[in-house]
């Protein structure tokens, strides 16, 4: 094992940790999904659906990207299936989560400014219905492994509660990748050894191998890495001793083995014989931290950021027997998978909510108009960015003071000139619309820290 960042849990105490698991009600100990209580014998011929989601990984951390890491499995998922280039998520971790389960912009239930901390009371709110609600409630078998990050401080903040069937992993938002003093299955501890990636692989792998297979089944893989702490296998850091820069060097290795476990999970699926019923989407949940070894390409910025290195994710849908291969450059978001997937399962959400997703599904296959006119990227008390077209218009408060910027991303995708003063009208506008967008956000359920407007203002906000 190699690590860069020392183990620690934090402030929560090992008291704080007890606390969680055993004063919690008894928890289902089956490590097999839960089946209805009146089975249908006749087989569900709806598709089933696995979502890859990496954690903190680089627009520029893939092979088909032009990366250095050896990512063969996902680079043949990019080849076979369809990369959406221009696929937006949040700037942080669970926003983006929020939004994938939800379909919906976490400004409409204030998840949209800070991710959860370890046992904050906060969480996404239980009344925004999850996309494993929905599916389970229609007749799928529904697992996540690996991150939740959504929030635990109650047993019904967790995913065991909100929609699956079964849970294995972590429920916070940083873990060390050997020491699992955090993880559970379906509520109960475990401390299972080896890597955090591996472990995830195994109990996906395990779930489809054991699945019903009259059902169809949501299975969400929630991956750790390339997170911090920067932990490797020594093998998997070996491949890359020729990387000078340490942090850069495991990294690659967590985005490596990530990789390799991805390659086991589809091969699980052709193993099933799910394949060609079976819809495989992969992302990312933000852009890198570049102090953390991650690179995102030619875009600005990283992690934290509404600049396009923090919200643009490399994404691929693929299914082969049901989706050419090709390579989309409109611009689509996270908060589409939710109206997607519950259109290819036939599914009408009814619980009143309004969707900001739309199913992509009339339009990756046929020639439609984009889905999108605008895309909010996000908004907060002290920033925001939206998209229009090719112009994206970005803003940040600061010491009582506004900075706006105005981007043409087809001619300027890394955000280099700005052009606010060339077009103060389409300045205007997109900004007045932000102000729309920040006048209908709910109140923030979860704050900073440290609230940005009180950091020093930068010279290029």
């Amino acid at each position: 094992m190699s690590s860069l960042c020392g183990r620690r849990l934090g402030f929560v105490s090992w008291g704080a940790v007890f606390a969680a698991f055993v004063l919690t009600p008894a928890c289902d100990r089956s490590t097999a999904i839960r089946k209805p209580a009146q089975a249908s014998s006749v087989r569900d011929d709806r598709p089933s659906f696995v979502i890859l989601l990496a954690d903190d990984l680089g627009w520029g951390d893939v092979g088909y990207h032009g990366s250095e890491i050896q990512t063969p499995n996902i680079d043949a998922l990019a080849r076979t299936g369809v990369r959406l280039e221009q696929f937006y998520v949040l700037p942080i971790c669970s926003p983006t989560r929020a939004a994938l389960l939800t379909g919906r912009y976490p400004m409409r239930y204030g998840l949209q400014a800070a991710v959860l901390k370890p046992f904050s009371e906060a969480a996404l709110p239980v009344e925004e219905r999850t996309l494993a609600e929905v599916l389970r409630g229609a007749g799928y078998a529904t697992a996540m492994v690996g991150k939740w990050h959504l929030g635990h401080y109650s047993p019904h903040f967790r995913p065991e509660a909100r929609g699956f069937d079964y849970f294995y992993g972590c429920y916070e938002g940083r873990t060390d990748h050997f020491m699992h003093a955090m993880w559970s299955r379906n509520g109960q501890p475990v401390l299972d050894e080896g890597y955090s990636t591996d472990r995830i692989a195994d109990e996906a792998v395990r779930l489809l191998q054991e699945r019903d297979a009259a059902r169809p089944m949501f299975l969400f893989v929630s991956f750790t890495a390339p997170h911090e702490p920067l932990q490797a296998p020594d093998a998997a850091i070996r491949k890359y001793r020729h990387v000078a820069d340490a942090r850069r060097r495991v990294y690659m290795a967590m985005v490596d083995r990530m990789d390799e476990a991805i390659g086991r999970i589809v091969a699980a699926v052709d193993d099933a014989g799910m394949r060609d019923n079976t819809l495989i989407a992969f992302l990312s949940d933000n852009g890198a931290t570049e102090d953390y070894g991650g690179d995102n390409g030619p875009l600005s910025r990283g992690k934290g950021s509404l600049y396009e290195g923090g919200v643009r994710s490399p994404a691929i849908l693929n299914w082969p027997a049901r989706l050419a291969p090709a390579v989309e450059q409109r611009p689509l978001h996270v908060v589409d998978v939710f109206p997607t997937l519950l259109g290819l399962a036939r599914i009408a959400p009814d619980d009143g909510r309004p969707l900001d997703g739309v199913d992509l599904w009339p339009f990756l296959t046929a020639e439609t108009a984009p889905p999108h006119e605008e895309l909010l990227l996000n908004v907060t008390p002290w920033d925001g960015a939206l998209r229009i077209g090719d112009w994206k218009y970005f803003e940040r408060r600061r010491e009582g003071k506004r900075f706006r910027r105005l981007y043409n991303l087809r001619d300027d995708p890394a955000e280099r000139v700005d052009l606010a003063e060339q077009y103060p009208q389409r300045l205007e506008q997109m900004a007045a619309r932000l102000a729309e967008y920040r006048a209908q956000s709910a109140e923030l359920i979860a704050k900073p820290m440290r609230r940005p407007e009180d950091r020093p203002v930068e010279a290029n906000p």
